[in-house]
């Protein structure tokens, strides 16, 4: 059995974050390390990873830091979907293969369950459906009785969901080479083309068995859901302080924390966890990091900084600002006094632009979304829900209301 991961995308939803979804540090790991060890839990070793040229060398970098698995990397030359991602790897799928979407966060018992169901079963392919109590914008899968999948509907729009259950890519297919013969049926630069292949599938008679997915489900389709997955993570480690780390008998840190390797926290800081503090981050004198906030490597938090239920890249600086409910890219500056904004003073849900539409976020705090490489001037301040791309300079007491393009001056 190999573990297929489908990591060549484009991840344009993430913008103005920049680098693939799969990559995004998560307790000083890697989301693609993780995803290899909950697959290693349910006893899967053998792993097919599609990446793209630009992502290719990175992928091996994590992989070699792994022992005990056997890796194949296959390149899709350009974004065009699970199904030209699966022509890519053609050569290496020669077993049943469970292919995996590894921005989809769940536990080992979504591998286990489809082994043990198709030791008990004789259908051609199993997938994984999660029941979700609200629209989310994927593919809703209909089903017939005995549990067999009749049809999957493609991000249909809100209000017209075809059932109540999210496919979640964590599909088994046993003959894989009969699923290749449908995928080279269809004309695979369409990004619904394996959603397509599987309809062909059904109507030529194979059997789909769904299965629900036990335990819980995220899944980082849009920024804001790094948040919901790193509270996630934090609900999944112990409390730990590295003995290189300096902690000032004067601080406070409490809670479930990790404080990673060569961390100062000064004077009056107070740290609350669940927190995460990666190496080399100094926490300053009258700091306070709360609320499942992630700080990465090599920040430095300056007098008097908030940083509360955030997402914090590395290399970061920040001077008396106040961080919430926000994603920030890496190597930027916030000048003192800058803050971002997290609530409507009418409670409404945060919205965020995503090229031509305005998505909700269901969520009635959200700030800022900063790429890399931003400057905030003094005592500026940036609404909820406004992005921040990559090398812009905000000027000094400047409010931020609407989306910043790449390198603009405002």
């Amino acid at each position: 059995m190999k573990v297929v991961f489908i990591c060549g995308g484009a991840s344009k939803r993430m913008y103005p974050l920049t680098q693939g979804k799969y990559f995004l540090n998560l307790l000083g790991k890697p989301l693609l390390h993780h995803q290899i060890i909950v697959a290693q839990k349910a006893g899967l070793n053998h792993f097919v990873i599609v990446g793209n040229p630009g992502n290719i060398k990175r992928i091996e970098e994590i992989t070699s830091s792994l022992s005990s698995i056997t890796v194949e990397t296959a390149i899709q030359q350009k974004p065009l979907g699970i199904a030209n991602a699966l022509e890519a790897a053609r050569q290496y799928l020669d077993d049943e293969i469970i292919v995996v979407n590894p921005n989809d966060i769940f536990y080992e018992t979504a591998y286990t369950t489809l082994l043990l169901e198709k030791s008990l079963d004789s259908a051609e392919s199993y997938l994984l459906g999660y029941k979700v109590d609200r629209y989310f914008p994927g593919g809703y899968l209909v089903v017939e009785d005995g549990d067999y999948l009749k049809s999957i509907v493609e991000e249909p729009q809100k209000g017209s969901q075809a059932s109540d259950m999210v496919s979640v890519l964590v599909h088994m297919h046993t003959n894989p080479q009969k699923l290749l013969e449908y995928v080279a049926k269809i004309e695979t630069g369409s990004q619904s083309g394996y959603e397509r292949t599987l309809e062909n599938m059904i109507k030529d008679g194979q059997r789909i068995k769904v299965l629900p997915l036990p335990g819980l489900w995220n899944t980082i389709k849009y920024p804001w859901h790094i948040l919901e997955v790193t509270r996630r993570f934090f609900t999944q480690f112990e409390r730990y302080v590295a003995s290189t780390a300096k902690i000032s008998d004067r601080a406070i840190v409490k809670g479930k924390v990790i404080i990673s390797d060569r961390v100062e926290v000064m004077e009056n800081a107070v740290v609350h966890g669940p927190a995460y503090i990666g190496p080399g981050t100094t926490i300053g004198t009258h700091c306070l990091v709360t609320d499942n906030s992630h700080i990465g490597a090599n920040c430095d938090l300056g007098y008097a900084t908030m940083i509360e239920n955030s997402y914090i890249g590395d290399n970061n600086k920040f001077l008396m600002n106040y961080i919430g409910d926000s994603i920030i890219g890496e190597n930027c500056k916030f000048g003192a006094g800058t803050k971002t904004a997290n609530y409507y003073t009418d409670g409404g849900s945060v919205k965020v632009r995503i090229g031509e539409n305005e998505f909700d976020t269901g969520r009635d705090r959200f700030g800022a979304i900063t790429g890399n490489n931003c400057r905030f001037g003094i005592n500026s301040t940036i609404m909820p829900g406004v992005k921040i791309a990559p090398g812009s300079v905000i000027a000094s007491h400047t409010c931020v209301k609407r989306d910043v393009g790449e390198k603009e001056l405002v």
